[in-house]
């Protein structure tokens, strides 16, 4: 199995179309996160004011945090390791990531709300580079294993564990008192927007995700 595997990568970054793929992939990724570092920080400057909320003013605080921190962790190399398993997804899924990053960016730069003032605090201190605490529109602990589930939707227990996580995640920041609720419930309909989004615009990169043909047939 293993030296399978390490076959089928030899075959693929050989391949013009599939490194090609995965770098541009890799470098909207970088862009991306750099546009969020930007959008982050501008949301906190411009920070406003908390509000009220139908589910935070009537649940109990839970510290969740150790879900919301390290389990997000877990899930990044969780998902990491799933595409070293599955190599052709790579260059589909990274791009994705890269739009949803991007079009979140854009939604946190025109909401610029007050945590909810009864909140945990994140106790790991690398999600700094990420946010600041005032960019709270949409959830990415939500929208980002919805994506998943989305993108790996025809394997039905990827599927089920990338929803299941999704939902563990909207449960989480909202008993963490980590997110309004617009914030949770609109992130699955944002993401649902960007998975069709992506499949618009990286129309190749989806067709070799799905398909079992070699890349340069898709050329």
């Amino acid at each position: 199995m293993i030296k399978s595997l390490i076959d089928r990568h030899k075959k693929l970054w050989k391949d013009k179309f599939f490194s090609e793929a995965v770098l541009f992939g890799f470098l909207l990724l970088i862009v991306s996160l750099l546009i969020n570092y930007v959008a982050v920080r501008f949301a906190f400057r411009e920070i406003g004011n908390a509000t009220t909320d139908i589910l935070l003013d009537n649940l109990p605080l839970i510290n969740t945090d150790i879900i919301f921190s390290e389990g997000a962790l877990v899930f990044v190399f969780f998902v990491i390791f799933l595409l070293f398993l599955k190599p052709k997804t790579i260059p589909f899924t990274v791009k994705s990531v890269a739009l949803f990053v991007f079009i979140r960016s854009a939604f946190v730069i025109m909401t610029h709300l007050a945590p909810f003032p009864d909140h945990i605090v994140p106790d790991l201190d690398s999600l700094r580079y990420i946010s600041l605490g005032a960019d709270l529109f949409f959830s990415v602990h939500t929208g980002m294993p919805f994506l998943m589930a989305l993108l790996f939707w025809d394997d039905k227990y990827l599927r089920r564990f990338f929803l299941f996580c999704s939902v563990i995640a909207a449960v989480t920041v909202i008993f963490g008192h980590l997110h309004y609720t617009i914030d949770v419930f609109s992130a699955f309909f944002i993401t649902y927007g960007v998975y069709h989004i992506a499949r618009k615009f990286f129309v190749k990169d989806y067709k070799f995700f799905t398909s079992g043909f070699a890349a340069k047939d898709l050329i």
